[in-house]
């Protein structure tokens, strides 16, 4: 009988849990758009509307950053599914954007020593507030920025000022507990913090960085420019192809032409119309004297709103580019005083880059 119930208790912990980490609530408007509430899946008020100003989650998994208006005064905080109140006056803001929730973590500012923190999904605080900065959590990891200055855009004005960049200190690799996994934890361009293996010598795949831990192993990640600047050569331009460049592009491609703007197609006509024009442009990449660069940025959620984008956006709307970057090809061109640059939009999903977006502005997409 003790067996029975204690099974059937944990049957029911595990499920009451399980429920509340899928239990997603959705942001609703009031009746004039100025209040945010909060519905659960069947569509049942949870948090009657009354949240403004910072409020910028459009989901709710856990917590979630808001701001009220209280006697006339607004009130920011972070605000668990409970409804546990932490880090009043703490968000952690910078260019005017509010964090959003990252694997069940949340980042906040202490008001008084400027420093960053995080609290967990129970509005419990999982990294004390002593790093001048912190990245979101990913996959369980956070680069935190120690011993650093603030350097202000505006050299004249800082007051109310939150455009600035670091200047010196030293990055750790953190895990959520604060153990410090990798000391002076420097790297140049984005990693894929989902791609970490751990070894005893450093890894020999050249799409790879190394970095010796404290625990004497070295943790590897893949870089994501290596990693597109080689699957752009082996799986598109050494054997290009229709059906290739087909594998390779999105269900939509969105292009410009002039004087309509922007226009989204599927791969299929996009492709079908337009195949020698993107087959010759390209090519260019392969040419010693061709002048180009890749960039890497987030996924515009102004052109690129239909549902089939939904996964590569977090609760707030914002690109999850430490994931899925777009990796901008720009070609340029220059004759005597003659300037232009095509560019060429690559996605990373989950089965591999695909092509969303093309400007070509000598040589009429179709």
């Amino acid at each position: 009988m003790k067996q029975f119930v204690l099974t059937y208790l944990l049957t029911l912990i595990v499920c009451t849990i399980f429920g509340q980490h899928n239990d997603t609530w959705t942001a609703f408007w009031n009746k004039d758009t100025t209040l945010v509430g909060f519905k659960d899946k069947k569509g049942i008020v949870k948090i009657e509307p009354k949240f403004s100003g910072f409020t910028s989650a459009n989901k709710f998994d856990n917590i979630i950053a808001v701001s009220e208006e209280l006697n006339d005064t607004y009130k920011s905080y972070y605000l668990t599914k409970t409804g546990k109140i932490v880090g009043k006056d703490s968000l952690h803001i910078f260019d005017n954007g509010v964090d959003c929730e990252s694997e069940g973590f949340i980042r906040f500012r202490d008001k008084k020593t400027d420093k960053a923190g995080m609290f967990n999904s129970r509005g419990d605080m999982a990294i004390p507030a002593e790093y001048d900065d912190l990245t979101r959590v990913t996959n369980g990891m956070i680069i935190a920025l120690k011993g650093a200055k603030k350097k202000f855009w505006d050299e004249d004005d800082h007051s109310g000022c939150n455009h600035f960049s670091w200047t010196g200190g030293k990055e750790l690799l953190l895990d959520t507990n604060n153990k410090v996994l990798v000391d002076n934890f420097k790297h140049e361009n984005n990693l894929n913090f989902f791609s970490l293996l751990k070894s005893l010598k450093p890894n020999q795949d050249t799409t790879r960085q190394n970095f010796l831990g404290t625990d004497g192993q070295y943790y590897s990640f893949v870089d994501f420019e290596k990693e597109f600047r080689k699957w752009l050569t082996v799986a598109l331009l050494d054997n290009f192809s229709k059906n290739n460049l087909l594998t390779a592009s999105f269900k939509q491609v969105i292009y410009w032409k002039e004087p309509n703007g922007w226009i989204n197609a599927s791969k299929e006509d996009f492709i079908d119309a337009n195949f020698e024009l993107i087959k010759s442009k390209l090519a260019e990449l392969k040419a010693p004297n061709c002048s180009y660069s890749i960039f890497s940025e987030g996924l515009n959620q102004f052109m690129f709103d239909s549902e089939d984008y939904t996964e590569y956006y977090n609760n707030c709307g914002e690109s999850k580019d430490w994931i899925f970057p777009v990796k901008n090809i720009v070609i340029t061109h220059k004759e005597k005083n003659d300037f232009s640059q095509d560019h060429f939009e690559f996605l990373r999903t989950n089965e591999g880059y695909r092509l969303i977006s093309v400007t070509i502005r000598k040589g009429e997409l179709k």
